[in-house]
């Protein structure tokens, strides 16, 4: 046993500990957020999702439990609890399962590696051995780091500007929670850096799943898979969509295109979904996007969609006879974000945002209070100073 009480410390974004009844709690909101589908598929639908335990891939992966009673395998790549909690993935994958039990559905979840090639091969086993094929592939990774497990090679991607530096005001909060302005610069990444970015989050590896799963056979008739991107405000264009992270989701929409020409054998296609912003441990990390975010929902307040309201359209979309496309092919679910009447009011708040207004142009609560539940705090319904057990199984395989 090892229960103690859980506070949300740590440094800037990064807290040290997760709140096991935080985190259980955020995915049973996230739950109720989702209906069945009023026409259930004769047959489960079989899906593997890279990337299960937090941000668009929880969403999806809860959207479709729920929703289209999916069948397969979920991975993600969790730390349990030791001298410090486990991560919140590792409880929200805790959470995910129950749901999943609860469903009735015969899905899975594997800690592990999703780029290393014995994951793809042991998971491929599971899926060949209780399934005979997958109908959908869902690629939602963000990772700091990747060990290529061919060249032994580790490449780190990097949060940096393209061509010039970056500056902005970056969005932080003091240890009693109080928010401030500082300003940011970035200095430019080398073509070194963009190269071992887009290594670690472009398309690459989410080839290597096609590819490995085609080579055993198990690409079903019609297989979809669909990659998450973003583009975002032309305000944060120079960090995010023409810098560093840019790079490698253009690579991504490249990578869609090839490989759905290779899908074409058996009626597949490859997609890139354009989901709008969502406070994610991602996004927290990269200068001056907390801000904007935190002036998009002073814009749009309770319009502001949830990642589970676009992971029900994302499903909605993946499993139509025809999806609602963009010009390049990407399924586009961020129109309610760049439309110009919200870009506008977002883009005036940015150019009038300085300390003194910061509290009136901006919602601080409520960013402040999602990047708290990314790590199970400020859940509404959980008693905080009660001491918790934090050293909890990983789902057992069914």
């Amino acid at each position: 046993m090892s229960e103690r009480v859980v506070s949300p410390t740590g440094h800037g974004y990064l807290l040290l500990d997760s709140h096991p009844a935080g985190c259980l709690r955020s995915v049973a909101r996230m739950r109720a957020e989702v209906r069945a589908s009023e026409k259930p598929s004769r047959r489960r639908p079989t899906a593997l999702v890279i990337g299960s335990s937090g941000g668009y891939g929880l969403a999806i992966t809860i959207a479709g439990l729920v929703r289209y009673g999916i069948d397969g395998v979920g991975i993600s790549l969790e730390r349990p609890a030791g001298r410090r909690s486990a991560t919140a993935g590792w409880y929200r994958t805790i959470a995910t399962e129950a749901i999943a039990r609860e469903s009735g559905s015969d899905f899975s979840f594997r800690n592990a590696d999703a780029f290393a090639d014995t994951t793809k091969t042991e998971t491929l086993d599971l899926l060949a051995k209780r399934f005979g094929g997958v109908d959908y592939l869902i690629y939602s990774v963000a990772a700091p780091r990747r060990t290529d497990p061919r060249s032994g090679i580790i490449h780190r991607s990097v949060i940096k500007p393209l061509g010039a530096p970056y500056t902005a005001w970056n969005l932080e909060f003091a240890d009693d929670g109080a928010a401030s302005l500082r300003e940011a610069v970035l200095a430019p990444a080398t073509r070194a850096e963009t190269a071992a970015t887009v290594r670690v989050m472009g398309g690459e590896d989410w080839s290597r799943w096609i590819t490995a799963l085609a080579d055993r056979g198990l690409l079903r008739d019609g297989f979809r898979t669909v990659a998450l991107t973003y583009i975002g405000s032309p305000l944060t264009s120079a960090i995010y969509r023409k810098g560093t992270i840019g790079a490698a989701k253009m690579d991504l929409e490249t990578t869609a295109n090839a490989l759905s020409k290779r899908l074409a054998a058996v009626g597949g296609r490859a997609y890139t979904s354009v989901n709008g912003a969502a406070i994610s441990q991602a996004l927290t990390g990269t200068p001056g996007i907390p801000l904007y975010a935190s002036l998009l929902h002073g814009v749009l307040g309770d319009r502001f969609p949830s990642p589970v309201e676009q992971s029900v359209q994302l499903w909605d979309q993946l499993t139509a006879d025809r999806p609602d496309l963009d010009e390049s092919g990407r399924i586009r679910l961020d129109r309610w974000e760049l439309s110009e009447p919200v870009q506008a009011a977002v883009a005036e708040r940015w150019r009038s945002i300085t300390p003194e207004t910061l509290a009136e142009l901006a919602d601080i609560p409520w960013f402040r209070g999602q990047f708290h539940a990314l790590y199970g705090f400020d859940v509404p319904g959980v008693e905080y100073d009660t001491p918790i057990e934090t050293d909890l199984p990983w789902p057992k395989p069914s």
